[in-house]
């Protein structure tokens, strides 16, 4: 694959909950973009963002913003008004994607393994529990494991919640509730239409969250993960077919808890994640480095897909 020399405006920062971890994702890409000796433009997005897209009217603009507004359809929405070529998935895409509720009514009808569950008011956890013990507790609508709470037995949120615990009942009114599913944790990325492979991420101490996926050391990652095959080639079946059902593009990563008890029965999709990170210890980098693609390649794939995607639309560049 060659691309011609672009002017690529890398979007990143902004004020979600994971501005740290695109702050890190878009560093890295316009570092990679540049080696390439490509025009790099590094917006931090504010709230006029729009303004400076449009002064800096680039070819492509990679977007590397996580959680809302960059991933939740809203950036996407406004790049779509103002005829911008953009990377990963579209508006409709990602309004579904980010909730995890809207992204089950998607893929369940269609035979995708998931969790059960239901969505609770946060205020009726301090009266009594949703679902027996063990279960989690989710924002519908963040990333990166932010504001996860496993509620056990012999956990410290109390019995029932207390009040004062600290746990994403005090910031978010709704949740998703779902079984907890004990095993294995299991990742799949996807990219150009194929799924790369399978990581198993072995946290040190705890699950796998927020701090666990970005601190240098917390995490073991197992790639390819020493699984029995079968796991691995559902894993990718599933992967892949939550990509074409979801309709994302660019690159997805999809995360898998595995009862390694149950074989592959026992294999449950959580959520499919439409810009997953590009930082030093990414998953997506990671897979596409160990079937031989280094990480500016992979930047420029991504480019390459939204600038054909564009193309086809009739839309071309900025």
């Amino acid at each position: 694959m060659s691309l011609p020399k672009l002017h690529v405006a890398v979007l990143m920062g902004g004020w979600s909950h994971e501005r740290s971890v695109s702050l890190m994702s878009g560093e890295g890409v316009a570092k990679a973009l540049e080696s390439k000796g490509h025009k790099v433009t590094r917006i931090d997005m504010d709230r006029d963002v729009a303004s400076r897209l449009a002064e800096a009217k680039p070819d492509v603009v990679f977007n590397a913003l996580h959680g809302a507004p960059g991933e939740d359809g809203t950036v996407q929405g406004m790049m779509d008004l103002m005829g911008l070529t953009y990377t990963h998935s579209g508006l409709a895409t990602s309004v579904i994607a980010i909730d995890k509720e809207l992204t089950k009514q998607v893929l369940v009808p269609h035979g995708i393994p998931m969790p059960g569950g239901r969505i609770v008011e946060s205020e009726g956890l301090y009266a009594s529990d949703p679902l027996p013990r063990p279960y989690v507790l989710k924002p519908i609508n963040e990333g990166s494991s932010v504001g996860v709470a496993i509620v056990t037995h012999d956990g410290n949120y109390g019995n029932p919640i207390s009040p004062d615990a600290t746990g994403p009942w005090q910031e978010f009114d709704r949740l998703l509730a779902e079984p907890f599913i004990r095993g294995r944790e299991l990742t799949t990325a996807v990219i150009g239409g194929r799924a790369l492979l399978v990581t198993e991420l072995k946290p040190k101490s705890g699950f796998y969250d927020f701090d666990a996926k970005y601190t240098d050391g917390m995490t073991e990652h197992v790639c390819p993960a020493e699984i029995p095959d079968e796991i691995t080639q559902a894993c990718k079946d599933i992967a892949l077919r939550a990509h074409q059902l979801l309709g994302c593009k660019g690159t997805s990563r999809s995360d898998f808890r595995w009862d390694d008890t149950q074989g592959v029965e026992g294999l449950f999709l959580l959520e499919t994640n439409t810009q997953p990170g590009m930082t030093p210890l990414s998953l997506v980098p990671e897979q596409a480095r160990a079937c031989g693609m280094d990480y500016a390649d992979l930047v420029e794939e991504i480019i390459a897909e939204a600038l054909a995607d564009a193309e086809q639309a009739g839309k071309g560049g900025a």
